[in-house]
C-alpha cells in the first residue's frame, strides 16, 4: 500500500448481524390478562368442584346443546337455522374479511416483486450533462423492461406488531362469530318454546270456548223452557265471546312467533309452517360449573381478550415509529433509447436502493405525532381491558340471573300446581250450591275465570321455565361437555307435558270451564 492510498475497512461481514440485532428490539410490551375478581361459585347454585385457573376454551366445540331437550323438531329447526340464516351467513363473511387482512398483513414480512414495461420522455439539464448553462439538450425517449424488488426489513416489530395486531383481529372475530352461533341456536330454541306456549294457551282456550258454547245452549234451552232468566243467558253468551276474543288474541300472538321463527331458520314467513304442539314442562337440570371456568367457554369474553392483544401489539407498532425505518429497494432490467435494442445484452441495468427517498429514515421532530400514536394505542388498550372485565361481570351476572330464575321458578310452579288444583276444587263446589240454589250463576263464572286465569298462569310458568333452562345454557358457553349432555340431570323428558286433569263434558246443568270438574248430575 502507497503512502498515498488508505484502506477502506469493509462492514458487509458485520451487517447482516447488525441487522439480526436490531431485528431483536421488538418494542411490543409483553402481553398480560388484566386480574379480575372471579368468585369460588356461583350464589345462586351449590358449589360444584375446586376453583381452578381458568384457560380459554372457546374454540372447542360446543356440541349439539339442544338435544337435551328430546325434541325432535327443535333439532331439525336448529339444524336449518345453522344452513340458512343470514345472520350467521354475514358473521361467516366477517370471518373471511379479517381472515384477508390477516394475510394482508403477513405479506408484509416478504419481499414484494414486480415486474414494468414502458417509455420515459425525459429531459436533462446542461448541468446534469457537464455541459454550460446555455448549451442545448435534446429530449430522449427511454425505454425499459426490469423487475423491482422492495422490502422494509423488520428493526423494531412494526411489521410483526402489524401482523400479531391482525392476527388477534381475526381471532376476536371468529369468537365473535361462535357467540352469534350460539345466540341465534339459544334464540331459536326459545322462539320454538315460546310458540309452543302459545299452543298449550291455544289448546287451553279451545277446550274452554267448547264448553261454554254447550252451556250456552244448555241456557238458551233453559231459557225457552222458562227455568232461567234472560240476565244468566247473556251472561253465558258473554263469557263466550271473551273466551272466543282470548282464543282469538292467542292465535294472533302465535302467528307473529311463527314469523320470527321463519326468519331465524332464513326462510320466507308465507314458506314456513310448524304444526300445533302444546308445550310441556321441562324438567332438564343444567349444572352451572364453577365462575372460573366460565371464562373458557363464553365465546364474548374470548373475543374481549382478543381485542385487548391486538391493542397490545398496536402499542409496539406505534413505538416503533420512534426508531429507524429500513426499506431495501432495487431494480434489474433493460433500458434503451430504442424499443428494438431493448432486450439486448449491452442494454442491462440495474439500480440498488431506493427511487425517491432514502434507504434508512428516521424522523427527529414531527410535533408530537409519533408520541400521541402511541398514547392512542395505549388509551386503546385500556379500553379493550375495561371491556373485557365489563365482560366478564355481565356473564357472571347473566348465570346468576337465570340460576334465581330457575330456582324461583321451581317454587313458583308447585305453588301454582296448588292454585290449579284449589281453583277446580272451588269450581266444582260453586257449581253444587249454584244446582242447590244456594249460590247465584255469577258465583260460578267467578270460579271459572279463576280456573282459566290459573291455568293460563301455569302454562306462561312452563314457558318461562323453558326459556330460561335455554338462557342458562347460552350464558354458561353452550355445551358443558362432550355431546352436549354431561353433567345434566334430567327429571323427566323434556317434552313431557305434566299431567293435568281431565275436562268434562256438559251435563244437563250450568257448567262452568272447570278442569277436572265431574258432570252435574
Amino acid at each position: 500500500m502507497t503512502p498515498n492510498t488508505m484502506r477502506i475497512p469493509s462492514f458487509k461481514p458485520a451487517l447482516p448481524l447488525l441487522l439480526l440485532a436490531l431485528a431483536g428490539c421488538a418494542v411490543t410490551p409483553p402481553y398480560q390478562r388484566p386480574v379480575v375478581e372471579t368468585p369460588a361459585a356461583f350464589k345462586e347454585a351449590p358449589a360444584e368442584g375446586q376453583w381452578k385457573t381458568a384457560e380459554p376454551a372457546e374454540a372447542q366445540p360446543r356440541g349439539e346443546w339442544w338435544k337435551v331437550f328430546a325434541d325432535p323438531v327443535l333439532d331439525t329447526l336448529e339444524a336449518q337455522a345453522a344452513v340458512a340464516n343470514q345472520d350467521l351467513k354475514a358473521g361467516l363473511a366477517r370471518l373471511a374479511q379479517a381472515r384477508a387482512l390477516q394475510q394482508n398483513a403477513r405479506s408484509a414480512l416478504f419481499p414484494q416483486v414486480g415486474i414494468g414495461f414502458g417509455p420515459t420522455r425525459q429531459r436533462p439539464s446542461p448541468a446534469s450533462q457537464g455541459l454550460p448553462a446555455e448549451a442545448e439538450t435534446s429530449p430522449a425517449t427511454l425505454w425499459r423492461a426490469q423487475a423491482s424488488v422492495s422490502y422494509e426489513a423488520d428493526l423494531f416489530g412494526r411489521v410483526s406488531s402489524g401482523v400479531a395486531a391482525a392476527g388477534a383481529d381475526a381471532a376476536q372475530r371468529q369468537a365473535l362469530f361462535h357467540s352469534l352461533q350460539l345466540a341465534i341456536q339459544a334464540d331459536v330454541a326459545q322462539a320454538y318454546f315460546s310458540l309452543r306456549e302459545l299452543d298449550a294457551l291455544a289448546a287451553l282456550y279451545a277446550d274452554t270456548v267448547a264448553l261454554r258454547q254447550q252451556t250456552l245452549q244448555l241456557f238458551q234451552r233453559r231459557f225457552d223452557a222458562g227455568d232461567v232468566g234472560e240476565l244468566e243467558l247473556a251472561r253465558a253468551r258473554t263469557e263466550l265471546a271473551g273466551a272466543e276474543a282470548e282464543a282469538v288474541g292467542v292465535e294472533r300472538q302465535r302467528a307473529v312467533a311463527e314469523h320470527a321463527l321463519a326468519v331465524l331458520l332464513g326462510q320466507a314467513p308465507a314458506a314456513f309452517s310448524l304444526p300445533p304442539a302444546p308445550l310441556g314442562r321441562i324438567t332438564v337440570r343444567v349444572p352451572a360449573g364453577l365462575p372460573s371456568a366460565l371464562l373458557e367457554r363464553r365465546p364474548d369474553i374470548a373475543a374481549a381478550e382478543q381485542a385487548m392483544v391486538a391493542a397490545n401489539a398496536r402499542i409496539g407498532s406505534a413505538r416503533a415509529a420512534f426508531f429507524p425505518r429500513l426499506s431495501l429497494t432495487g431494480a434489474l432490467g433493460y433500458e434503451s433509447s430504442e424499443l428494438g435494442d431493448l432486450f439486448k445484452w449491452s442494454s442491462r441495468a440495474f439500480v440498488l436502493g431506493p427511487l425517491v427517498g432514502t434507504m434508512l429514515s428516521l424522523p427527529i421532530f414531527d410535533g408530537g405525532a409519533r408520541q400521541a400514536g402511541v398514547d392512542q394505542a395505549t388509551a386503546v388498550f385500556d379500553e379493550e381491558a375495561a371491556k373485557y372485565r365489563q365482560s366478564v361481570l355481565q356473564a357472571f351476572k347473566e348465570v346468576e340471573d337465570n340460576l334465581a330464575h330457575l330456582r324461583l321458578l321451581d317454587r313458583q310452579s308447585a305453588s301454582q300446581d296448588q292454585a290449579v288444583q284449589s281453583a277446580a276444587r272451588a269450581a266444582r263446589l260453586s257449581q253444587l250450591q249454584y244446582r242447590e240454589g244456594a249460590l247465584s250463576y255469577l258465583g260460578v263464572l267467578d270460579a271459572d275465570r279463576s280456573v282459566l286465569q290459573q291455568r293460563r298462569a301455569a302454562v306462561q310458568l312452563d314457558g318461562d321455565r323453558a326459556r330460561a333452562t335455554v338462557a342458562l345454557i347460552r350464558a354458561i358457553g353452550g355445551s358443558w361437555g362432550e355431546g352436549g349432555k354431561d353433567g345434566v340431570e334430567d327429571a323427566g323428558k323434556g317434552g313431557e307435558a305434566a299431567p293435568a286433569p281431565s275436562l268434562p263434558a256438559p251435563a244437563e246443568a250450568p257448567l262452568a270451564r272447570v278442569e277436572g270438574m265431574a258432570p252435574a248430575p
